[in-house]
């Protein structure tokens, strides 16, 4: 049953330039610069949002010395406009791809190793038979791209749904793989013939840690903290593979990897893998997707192709 009041809200007070400005005011955390972006004064920006707080009866911003601070009812507002937006997008891009047919875009985000293997070889098939839709692809941690999913600027990850959080109602998860990890350096690394090798003995070694803050990082360090050895302090923080397969190939740095995520480089002997086992295993990673939206055509075309690769991997 529909709610009266909130049906009164949305027909009587809210406009599009309120859901763009809360956006605005979301990302850049000032109203001056909001309302740039927004292509309106401050002062009318300013009086967008003071219509919505008297409307809604909360605050949705702390004004602060600089700049402002969303609220809890904000942050809620500022994510459902952003979804709401991004359906009106999506709605746009329904309408010209059955007017034209299937064209339009489709955005996919993705962590790093099926950013290495399995969405490219479904891009290039579903680029075979889609050739008019733009495909683009963010590779970046889970928790990022599910902010953007749930924002509405992706249309699907392949990610993993972070424990811990229940507020994942909306999302549906299909799981495809683990990523057992494993130490990876070049062949003539000093470690790379050693059998008898101690986590001591790696947290003295130069490493590539994994981005604090992340999930492999957190890992990492109850793995060397559990067995009373420290996190090794000679490391370079990265996650992008560009980055770490260069570094890999040049230096005596080591980093612990799905394999799968350098497998060129490995079966080319550029790189091998230790004789050690660390036991470090991720959860399993999967496409994820909105419950309630409906994708568009050409996103929904994606979708099926990931699917179906996936499915051919197992």
């Amino acid at each position: 049953m529909r709610d009266p009041i909130a049906d009164r809200f949305v027909r009587t007070h809210l406009k599009t330039r309120h859901l763009v400005l809360l956006v605005e005011l979301g990302r850049h955390g000032s109203i001056l610069r909001a309302a740039e972006a927004a292509h309106m004064t401050q002062p009318a920006a300013s009086k967008l949002l003071a219509e919505l707080e008297y409307a809604l009866g909360v605050q949705l911003f702390e004004r602060l010395a600089r700049g402002i601070s969303p609220t809890w009812y904000g942050e809620i507002m500022v994510r459902r406009a952003g979804t709401a937006l991004a359906e009106m997008n999506t709605a746009h891009q329904e309408v010209m791809e059955l007017f034209s047919g299937l064209r339009g875009q489709v955005a996919i985000g993705t962590v790093i190793t099926p950013s290495t293997s399995l969405v490219p070889r479904a891009v290039k098939r579903f680029k075979e038979t889609h050739p008019k839709v733009n495909v683009s692809i963010a590779v970046d941690t889970s928790t990022l791209l599910l902010q953007q999913l749930r924002s509405g600027e992706l249309d699907m990850m392949i990610g993993r749904l972070i424990s811990g959080n229940d507020s994942y109602a909306e999302l549906k998860f299909e799981a495809l793989q683990d990523e057992p990890h494993r130490l990876i350096v070049r062949p003539d690394h000093p470690f790379a013939k050693r059998d008898d090798l101690q986590l001591a003995d790696l947290a003295e070694a130069a490493w590539i840690l994994p981005p604090s803050g992340s999930i492999l990082r957190e890992r990492l360090t109850a793995l060397f903290l559990a067995q009373g050895v420290d996190l090794p302090s000679d490391a370079i923080e990265t996650s992008a593979i560009p980055v770490i397969t260069s570094l890999l190939l040049a230096s005596d740095l080591m980093i612990a990897l799905p394999p799968e995520s350098v497998q060129h480089y490995l079966n080319s002997g550029l790189l091998v893998e230790l004789d050690f086992d660390l036991g470090l295993r991720m959860d399993a990673y999967g496409i994820i997707t909105r419950k309630q939206h409906r994708l568009s055509p050409g996103a929904q075309a994606m979708l099926d192709v990931l699917r179906q690769v996936a499915d051919q991997r197992v």
